[in-house]
């Protein structure tokens, strides 16, 4: 077995699996041991023959044109970039995280999604006549509930870092463009006019900002000139003072303040600022750019305004180009490191010397072997996994539908943050491929949304506890819109609660349970005590009004609605049990509810596990949701082991959608499959998701290759590779947060395992 293996963790963890198609092994690795050395400083030259560094290398040899597709990110979670190797003029389209449009300000108007005006008896009229006829047009629905968006908002771009050489070379060879994963850090290298040129860009947590290094090797080869642009909706005054680059301004949409500090240090030659805020170096050995940005955001209700970022933004590109740059790297690569090197993956693969987006066109080939196919198999599992800690570190917003990266002043869905499963896709490696750390944001932003989810909840449903919708923003965007089919999910809140269980369950953190994730699943239970309801069909209790998402009617107790409140008021349960709350009140209020709750698992007339309370699927349906399979994954109301009949429901459910639909869809599937035992069909729909070359296309919200634009795909990909290995035995502690204490003792929730059952 090979494994590339750093930094080691404390106590030891060993995984060892058996997969279904191919022999597997998963290794987190224990201290003291030797470290494979890290990647070299300077780039290997193009066609020097594959090292075990390129295993965990996405490497290209030409520039990207494409931002989409080709580009290679790089983030510390708060900031990306998009690096696209040009020779003659470098461009880094950067990203900080809270730079959007919208919300409180905005020159829409805006009203956190809440009715602008009372509606009373509006939820009851949709009650009462779903209850006397079953199933109402999401049309009407919308009309009664729901209301034009003011003030949404998007994402924006931070601009662009254009670093262009003063005399371009004439003869260009040798290129290379890479992305270390391991290290994160990407390089580009080219011979021009007989001498080799290096760069290397990372998004450093350590010191939060941007580095950037250019050099060549012969002395004074470096001439450049290092430039900001931007869009045109902010204002912008841009100076440049003793090698620094100030880009201060604020958005025209809600009076937003940002700022961008670029430090630009030359070794030898001669710097000069420019009147237009730029800086020229000449005749330097070599450049470094040291970057940082900020905006004036607070995740504070109402205002979500806060300090101005100058002096936060002044005292990090400070800090960090006080620092030598093989310092700040090195910094960096141990940070990046200590979250990464914690899992290695062994399918028996072998990288062979051939670019990355070449690997990837021969995937599937009789030609290229099974051992070159699982090479892309094994980078594209860590791939994932570097893409939730670029876009994912404690002290930013969570990852949102594009991670970090967007280059657009108008996203689209805004690069938001979608509630009815895209938010959570994007965390379900994080548990499993030991990176709880990542977590961090998620919860602080669930906390902050629950203010104005009360607010919500009060005046719109007239409830206690909070509530979100079906899509929202920094900005606590809590209530509704009027887009029929996809305007309400109040079950969103409840599904979020499932991550702070699972965090629970894995770490064994009591005090986390507590204090965070307690008080959150409380509140949200209250919520749902107030607001289920009698189904006079049967006397149990439904949701309703209740929505599948995307998916036909407006009825009582749709199947994907029942499983989550399950989930929550079970999972509530338990947690109380271990946190010791003595409310008698509320454990027997919850008990009762359960007691009586429809528990949205029915099969139907085909076999089928139906989508509905009543039996209205149809087995020609390809629909590409198939929501009423939540309590199989990620819920844990279904299993092979525990409840067969209702798995081979499942199965003849998910077998009659096929196995088509949209990338985040397609990922879900393949975690069904996998949660239903079924390695192979898992590992097919991969194997198709990878032959089709969907990374390579340049169609929004796809995950791309390298970059992403669908970040809850790849998160939801990297489950499922992970799922299909059948995992064998572990031992406890994998490091990270608290003790992780996992085997016959306690359920691994994500991960399907013959040895311990179903979760």
């Amino acid at each position: 077995m090979i494994r590339r293996l750093r930094r080691r963790l404390s106590p030891a963890v060993v995984l060892v699996a058996v997969g279904v198609t191919a022999s597997v092994g998963v290794a987190a690795v224990p201290p003291g041991s030797s470290a494979v050395p890290s990647g070299a400083g300077a780039l290997a030259a193009a066609g020097s023959g594959a090292t075990a560094d390129d295993a965990l290398t996405l490497w290209y040899d030409e520039p990207a044109t494409s931002w989409e597709s080709q580009t290679l990110p790089i983030g510390n979670g708060a900031l990306g970039a998009s690096v696209f190797g040009s020779v003659a003029a470098e461009r880094l389209q950067f990203n900080e995280k809270t730079l959007w449009t919208g919300g409180p300000g905005s020159v829409q108007g805006y009203d956190f999604g809440n009715w602008t005006s009372p509606r009373p008896g509006a939820i009851e009229e949709v009650q009462d006549r779903i209850d006397a006829v079953q199933r109402v047009g999401a049309g009407w629905v919308a009309g009664r509930l729901g209301q034009a968006r003011r003030g949404y908002g998007s994402y924006q771009t931070f601009g662009e870092l254009q670093i262009s050489q003063t005399t371009p070379p004439g003869d260009v060879s040798d290129y290379r463009r890479e992305l270390d994963i391991a290290e994160a850090v990407a390089g580009v290298s080219y011979v021009g006019d007989g001498v080799r040129h290096t760069r290397e860009y990372f998004a450093s947590a350590a010191h939060d900002v941007i580095a950037a290094r250019l050099a060549g090797d012969r002395p004074g080869a470096v001439d450049v000139t290092v430039a900001h642009t931007a869009p045109g909706n902010r204002t912008r005054q841009v100076t440049a003072a003793d090698g620094r680059i100030t880009v201060a301004g604020s958005l025209n949409d809600n009076a937003m303040r940002y700022e961008a500090q670029i430090q630009v240090l030359n070794d030898g030659g001669t710097r000069a600022d420019n009147a237009d805020g730029t800086v020229t170096v000449t005749d330097a050995d070599a450049v470094v750019v040291v970057l940082g940005a900020g905006t004036d955001y607070s995740d504070t209700y109402p205002t979500y305004r806060g300090e101005d970022s100058h002096g936060a933004v002044t005292e990090r590109v400070d800090a960090a180009a006080a620092v030598p740059y093989d310092e700040l790297r090195a910094a960096h690569v141990a940070d990046h490191a200590e979250l990464f090197d914690r899992v290695a993956l062994d399918l028996g693969q072998r990288m062979p010397d051939i670019p990355t987006d070449e690997l990837l066109a021969q995937y599937g080939s009789d030609a290229a072997g099974a051992a070159q196919h699982r090479a892309l198999e094994a980078l594209f599992f860590q791939y994932g996994r570097y893409l939730l800690i670029a876009s994912s570190r404690s002290g930013s917003l969570p990852a949102n539908l594009q991670g970090v990266w967007n280059n657009s002043t108008a996203a689209p869905w805004g690069a938001d943050y979608h509630v009815n499963i895209n938010l959570q896709m994007n965390y379900w490696p994080a548990e499993t491929t030991n990176l709880a750390e990542t977590t961090e944001p998620l919860w602080d932003y669930i906390d902050a949304l629950s203010v104005p989810g009360q607010v919500t909840a009060e005046q719109m449903f007239g409830n206690r506890g909070w509530v979100v919708m079906n899509e929202t923003t920094p900005f606590g965007f809590t209530g509704v819109h009027d887009w029929a089919s996809a305007f309400w999910f109040p079950e969103a809140a409840a599904w979020l609660a499932q991550h702070y269980y699972d965090h629970y369950r894995f770490t064994m953190d009591r005090q986390f349970l507590a204090e965070r994730a307690y008080p959150i699943m409380k509140q949200l239970a209250q919520f749902w005590l107030d607001e289920l309801r009698v189904d006079p069909r049967d006397g149990t209790l439904v949701v309703t009004p209740s929505y599948s998402p995307e998916h036909g009617d407006f009825t009582d107790g749709a199947s994907m609605s029942q499983q989550i409140v399950w989930d929550l008021l079970t999972n509530v349960t338990e947690a109380a049990a271990v946190v010791g709350d003595d409310d008698t009140a509320f454990h027997s209020a919850v008990a009762d509810t359960l007691e009586q709750l429809d528990p949205g698992t029915r099969i139907g007339s085909w076999g089928q596990l139906q989508e509905w309370k009543g039996d209205w699927d149809d087995p020609n349906d390809t629909h590409r949701h198939v929501s009423h399979l939540f309590g199989l994954h990620p819920g844990r109301q279904i299993a092979p082991h525990t409840t067969p009949e209702l798995a081979e429901a499942a199965e003849v459910s998910l077998t009659a959608r096929g196995d088509g639909g949209t990338g985040w869809s397609k990922a879900w599937k393949i975690n069904f499959w996998a949660r239903l035992l079924d390695g192979d069909h898992a590992h097919l729909m991969l194997a198709e998701q990878l032959q089709a070359s969907a990374f390579l296309c340049a169609k929004p919200f796809l995950l791309r290759w390298p970059a992403v634009t669908q970040h809850d795909r790849s998160a939801g990909i990297l489950l499922a590779r992970f799922k299909d290995l059948e995992l064998h035995a572990v031992t406890r502690n994998q490091g990270g947060l608290g003790k992780r204490q996992v085997g016959s003792d306690i359920e691994f929730p994500f991960v399907s395992c013959r040895s311990w059952g179903a979760s």
